[in-house]
């Protein structure tokens, strides 16, 4: 038995098809079938690629924004400075203006390139043992003083180390790690939070976790590291693909920092995940190391 194709836009295969046709050869049945499953399958190929075309374009408008967003302040304010007369002094306000929107045009085009790496599967770990709490620790007072200097933001960092307090060692929580890598992590989590955060505080903790199937599938101790903010939270039509190349609701971002972060942690045997609060507002972003350990058994 074989169908007549009617309209292969219809997801029900049996009011897509016709009439059917009725053959004593099994074969010739055979091979209608087979050629109505090719067509079924590409009609599903095709409306595939649509969407991922779909979201490519969505994706290179949102970076060719991006990539302007800082450009035009460059060339404008250069061309300023270019202008006029007098000591550097004093121009310090249209100088750092130019290296803000240079760094934020560099870190673009470092994102864009991780994206290829990734892609490619060309991205190497550098891996050296670090101690995780001073690393986010020298972040954390990076990022208070950036936000102290902008009057547009009221915000508060704050860092609890739960690791910390509860290991009896002098180093609280050691990892074998890519320590770039994973700082460029920690700062892409900051970013957001930041992003979509006015006023309120962000919070960023580390605990550690012992043989939990929630974060790895074997059993070690682990260290969890969350960025909680008081903002306005994930989009619920975000959430889903919310750590894809993609994922980009509006002209707030390409959405890269997320996708390479997840990659990142992936490439270290952890996890990354994120969850709308529930008693408050805001958005709590998690990832999750193995920590070190140097026994042989």
């Amino acid at each position: 038995m074989t169908w007549e194709l009617r309209d292969d836009n219809l997801e029900d295969p049996y009011q897509a098809g016709g009439e059917a046709t009725y053959s004593n050869n099994k074969s010739i049945a055979t091979s209608y079938a087979t050629i109505f499953e090719t067509f079924w399958k590409q009609t599903e190929l095709y409306d595939q690629s649509q969407t991922y075309i779909k979201m490519q374009n969505e994706f290179i408008n949102i970076a060719a924004h991006e990539l302007r967003t800082p450009v035009q302040p460059i060339i404008g304010l250069s061309q300023i400075l270019l202008s006029k007369r007098g000591k550097i002094e004093d121009h310090i306000e249209l100088i750092q203006t130019i290296s803000r929107n240079a760094k934020r045009l560099q870190r673009l085009t470092e994102d864009i390139l991780d994206v290829t790496k990734i892609e490619s599967h060309s991205l190497r770990l550098n891996n050296e043992i670090f101690e995780l709490s001073d690393l986010i620790s020298n972040i954390v007072r990076d990022f208070g003083i950036q936000i102290n200097g902008e009057d547009s933001k009221r915000l508060k960092i704050n860092y609890e180390d739960e690791a910390g307090r509860e290991d009896q060692e002098k180093s609280s929580f050691i990892v074998k790690a890519d320590k770039a890598r994973i700082s460029q992590v920690i700062v892409h989590l900051l970013d957001n939070a930041i992003k979509f955060t006015r006023e309120g505080s962000i919070t960023i903790n580390l605990k550690r976790e012992e043989s939990s199937s929630t974060y790895t599938k074997h059993n070690q101790t682990i260290g969890v590291v969350s960025v909680k903010d008081s903002g306005s939270g994930i989009d619920s039509d975000i959430m889903p693909r919310l750590f894809e190349k993609f994922a980009s609701k509006s002209f707030q971002g390409t959405g890269l920092g997320l996708f390479i972060s997840k990659k990142i942690i992936e490439a270290h045997s952890g996890k990354i995940w994120a969850e709308n609060n529930t008693a408050q507002k805001g958005a709590t972003f998690y990832f999750s190391l193995p920590k070190f350990s140097n026994i042989r058994k």
